[in-house]
């Protein structure tokens, strides 16, 4: 497993929660997806979301002029079945 701290933080948009900014990104290996750590733009909370949901913000200075329509999530599988008590 890695933590990686992002210096600086990136501007994110994350499916189903806003806007907000990376902070840090989790790697659990090959076999699981990054985990993006955000803090909200709007409320202030802080989610881990899974790479798929996650979307840079528009940057001019960098050409990027934001997604047209973000086409609808697909099912997220998950990569290993969950754990049970």
């Amino acid at each position: 497993m890695a933590f990686t701290q992002l210096d600086p933080t990136l501007p994110v948009t994350v499916e189903g929660k806003g806007k907000g900014y990376a902070f840090a990104v989790i790697d659990y290996g090959q076999e699981h997806h990054l985990i993006w750590v955000v803090a909200m733009d709007g409320s202030g909370e802080i989610w881990s979301a899974p790479n798929p949901t996650v979307r840079v913000q528009a940057n001019w200075t960098m050409g990027r002029k934001g997604s047209v329509a973000p086409p609808p999530p697909a099912n997220v599988e998950p990569l290993r079945p969950a754990a049970t008590a």
